[in-house]
């Protein structure tokens, strides 16, 4: 992050005396519990939703949320759901997502929620229950050391032992949360600060924190070297990643690569940063990018890398990636991304979005031109590599269902509707990623850093409340659909009507894939050997369930699906269960060292 948390602590203390003063007081203070105070902060920051569930050390909040209804709170069956759900609401609008859990077990339920906006650098705020402060240390009827246990997963948390200091820490959280490069935020209210009362005179209308300044705008004279080195480039490529959606840069991105007709990828997180129907588009990079997008990237001379972060799962082996001599520009708001795995030549540290507008305008000024003949070879190179079509595979004998023609075909139906696409981990993710051709950001919702199971439906059910003239679908697995599977019971409370998209093919098989390539095909324990029936599981739930086990079958099935706008549809596709996912990059091969087929295998 831009800063240590350290620093965020001591800005946070030497500043929240001086802020007080800036607090506006219309109509003059009133005494208010630090509950009734969390409410107001939460409807200053124009909160819509909060997911959460109650307990013991949160219910003075719960009652003031009775108390209100500007705010819709969303009761989950699992305090992981309720960060998710929350998570997949801020990814989908680019708002700040907001779960409230209780103390103890509650706190340990949502770490995996909090730890996969943090890998993801999502904006949240999660609002824990803590018991009073003076049990805190005394082993507490579910007590638990949530800033220590948080610490390494979010962006910064806080502890609050005064209620006069809530409404000013609660400023602060959505700040740190929502700016530079954002992230998750924890705020741990001890049940006594929740029912004490203080004067309120207003919700604080700026926050400064000193030590916590991110930097937007990119240094001028580094963004003039990139114009120039990018303009003299004779195999240019533009890699961007998650950063470009995060940052509302997409369209900043498409100018720039019009502008110039370089070939651009998107990491599985920025898949449609740039339109996936765009022929200077060469796919996703990495583990089970396409050829030319990999290629590309290995052979390019200039790359121009935009909000990513050169992770393993795009890279590959760093020894294999120096192996060819290449100049490399880093645009990142975060300082501790650029040179962290690859040495960069011209880091620009600051906002994406800003940065590119300004190296737009540098290339208009200029007047320059890249090198046509050079770019035109370039081009034929990189044609080349596309001519292998390597997502090209075997549709079978008609007789069993490939997860592939799934993903196409709900891609051919719904590519010109408002559609949002969430996945679990998983092959089904891969698949979704390269069959699915997003167009727009934001559309992809799914865990990239932390690769989280079980993420899908509460993605979608936040996604659903926030977008409800959308149309939703949940791309998943019978491995992966099985971790949150309860919160069908609360998209039926909820009236949030998702499309579930289960390539059930009887295995765990990310994992049996890689048992196949690595180990010899020893299935250790990645056999599903007992599954329920998931259409009397969705019925029991209150929801439509379909089997669809042929191909000719899974059209017709989407259709009755996207007809019952008003029902949440279980579609349980029987897939081929020893499909793979190609192409793929082993662990610790070169980008360009890629199995394209079982002939490789």
């Amino acid at each position: 992050m831009e800063i240590s948390k350290v620093e965020i602590a001591s800005a946070a203390a030497a500043t929240a005396a001086a802020h007080k003063a800036s607090v506006t007081a219309p109509g003059g203070a009133q005494d208010l519990m630090g509950a009734e105070i969390l409410i107001k902060a939460l409807q200053a920051e124009n909160v819509k939703y909060v997911w959460g569930y109650p307990g013991g050390a949160v219910l003075y909040i719960y009652d003031a949320f009775y108390k209100q209804d500007t705010i819709q709170h969303v009761l989950v069956r699992h305090e992981q759901a309720a960060v998710h759900a929350a998570d997949g609401y801020a990814r989908a609008t680019g708002d700040v997502g907001v779960a409230l859990v209780t103390s103890g077990p509650g706190v340990t339920n949502a770490v995996t929620g909090i730890a996969t906006a943090y890998m993801d650098s999502i904006p949240m705020v999660i609002i824990t229950g803590q018991v009073p402060t003076h049990a805190i240390g005394l082993d507490a009827f579910q007590e638990c050391d949530t800033v220590g246990i948080t610490r390494p997963i979010v962006k910064h948390n806080f502890l609050v032992k005064d209620v006069r200091d809530l409404a000013e820490t609660l400023k602060q959280a959505f700040h740190i949360a929502r700016t530079g490069r954002p992230g998750p935020v924890v705020v741990d209210i001890p049940k006594d600060v929740s029912f004490k009362k203080t004067a309120y005179a207003g919700y604080p209308e700026t926050v400064e924190m000193r030590s916590y300044n991110p930097v937007r705008k990119g240094h001028g004279g580094q963004i003039r070297k990139a114009l120039q080195l990018l303009l003299a480039a004779k195999r240019p490529y533009i890699y961007t990643g998650g950063g470009v959606v995060i940052g509302n840069a997409s369209q900043e991105l498409r100018t720039l690569v019009d502008m110039l007709g370089y070939p651009v990828t998107n990491t599985l997180m920025g898949l449609g940063a740039y339109p996936a129907s765009d022929r200077k588009f060469l796919g996703m990079l990495g583990m089970h990018g396409t050829i030319e997008a990999n290629n590309a990237m290995q052979n390019c001379d200039v790359l121009l890398a935009v909000g990513a972060r050169f992770d393993d799962r795009v890279i590959g082996n760093t020894k294999h990636f120096a192996q060819n001599e290449r100049k490399i520009i880093h645009i990142d708001i975060d300082p501790s991304s650029i040179s962290k795995r690859v040495k960069v030549d011209i880091p620009i540290v600051g906002d994406v979005k800003d940065v590119l507008t300004e190296l737009i305008s540098m290339i208009k000024e200029s007047g320059l031109k890249p090198d046509a003949k050079a770019l035109a070879g370039w081009w034929d190179t990189i044609e080349g590599w596309r001519q292998r079509d390597c997502l090209k595979y075997s549709r079978g004998t008609g007789d069993v269902i490939k997860p592939q023609f799934v993903v196409e075909t709900l891609w051919n139906m719904t590519k010109d509707a408002d559609t949002y696409i969430t996945s679990d981990v998983g092959q089904h993710q891969m698949w979704a990623a390269q069959y699915y051709r997003f167009d727009e950001p934001r559309r992809w919702i799914n865990s990239g850093g932390l690769g989280t199971m079980g993420v899908g439906i509460p993605y979608a059910m936040g996604i659903k409340m926030a977008k409800p003239d959308s149309e939703v679908f949940c791309i998943t697995g019978e491995g992966s659909v099985q971790m949150c599977i309860q919160e069908l019971s609360t998209c039926l409370q909820y009236n949030t009507p998702i499309k579930i998209v289960s390539l059930n093919n009887r295995y765990l098989g990310m994992v049996r894939q890689w048992q196949e390539v690595e180990y010899a095909g020893r299935y250790s324990s990645s056999y599903m050997d007992a599954l329920p029936n998931f259409v009397k599981l969705a019925e029991a739930y209150g929801h439509v369930g379909l089997l669809i086990e042929s191909p000719q079958d899974v059209e017709p099935a989407l259709r009755e699906a996207r007809k019952l706008k008003d029902r949440t549809v279980f579609m349980d596709f029987r897939t081929d269960p020893t499909e793979n996912v190609f192409p793929m990059v082993q662990a610790g091969k070169g980008i360009t060292e890629m199995l394209l087929g079982s002939e490789d295998l």
